[in-house]
């Protein structure tokens, strides 16, 4: 027999008077880790990166002994940076998000962005060579678990690790430094159209359009934007992208720091002028990215 709603409350009061009544204990709320499937594909990412790079760098003329002067230097340069910085910090994010690092899970996913950032631009604009199909396979993990791991992150759980806190400062980080970027890009793409010629970014390149361009106006600038507007807003959506877009633009800086260096090793004429702009960038970057993380906290 199924018992009335009044038999029910009657026998919950009863128990609820009862000295000898053993409480319930109250389900704990699950850490919020990175899935299996998405560890794996960080794995093969981080794996992959540092063959490429390795090879890139100690075989550097095999590698991009067709690319003009400048294109060689930013490759060699992204290589340093992925080998150096980009592979360690795939690993260490990919670990502590699996033992529930809440900052580590937000990072991660601009980490990614930056393997999908830079190998799309090798895959299309470095010549036909040994690791092209390596270059490929970098860029499909990337994507996949860029997008994997952003799709499964609880978005509700993450919000409530924000909910008492204001971000205003870097939310406007997010909007108007890649505001700043898109209008900079513009400032040349304008004018080479007008002109009548072809990209003057493009030509020292050797390719038929600044893929760099391409990407940032297309996706990346747009993305970093929309998440600093819905960090704004205080949405779901921008707690939960709004760490790893500052990783990605933090990330693009040491390409550009590293250039110079790498130009002046080789002998080769170096504009050193934009260091000081980006590294202030970088470190402006750098400080909106901890005030964002300072109350995310770990989840045991």
């Amino acid at each position: 027999m199924v018992p009335s709603t009044l038999e029910t409350s009657g026998s919950a009061l009863r128990v609820a008077g009862d000295p000898t009544a053993v409480p319930q204990p109250q389900p704990q709320p699950q850490p919020l880790t990175l899935p299996r499937p998405w560890s794996w594909l960080t794995s093969g990412v981080t794996l992959l990166a540092t063959v490429a790079s390795a090879v890139g760098l100690i075989a550097a003329h095999r590698v991009y002994g067709r690319e003009t002067r400048e294109l060689f230097d930013a490759a060699t340069a992204q290589d340093v940076v992925t080998l150096v910085v980009v592979v360690p910090l795939l690993a260490s994010l990919a670990l502590r998000a699996r033992r529930g690092s809440l900052p580590a899970l937000l990072c991660l996913p601009g980490v990614l962005a930056f393997t999908v950032y830079n190998y799309a631009i090798y895959s299309l604009s470095i010549n036909f060579g040994p690791l092209f199909l390596v270059w490929v396979a970098v860029l499909g993990l990337s994507i996949f678990a860029l997008i994997g791991v952003v799709a499964t992150v609880d978005r509700p759980a993450v919000t409530q690790r924000f909910a008492t806190q204001r971000l205003p400062g870097p939310a406007w980080v997010l909007i108007v430094v890649p505001a700043f970027f898109v209008l900079l890009w513009l400032a040349e793409i304008v004018p080479d159209l007008l002109s009548g010629g072809p990209s003057r970014s493009a030509t020292a390149w050797n390719v038929p359009t600044n893929p760099v361009h391409v990407l940032d106006l297309a996706f990346f600038l747009p993305a970093a934007i929309s998440s600093g507007v819905l960090l704004r807003r205080r949405r779901p959506l921008g707690y939960a992208t709004a760490a790893g877009q500052l990783v990605w633009l933090a990330l693009t800086c040491l390409p550009i720091l590293v250039t110079p260096l790498v130009s002046s090793l080789r002998g080769h004429d170096t504009d050193g002028f934009v260091a000081l702009p980006i590294g202030l960038l970088f470190l402006l970057l750098v400080v909106a990215l901890a005030r964002l993380l300072r109350g995310a906290g770990r989840v045991r």
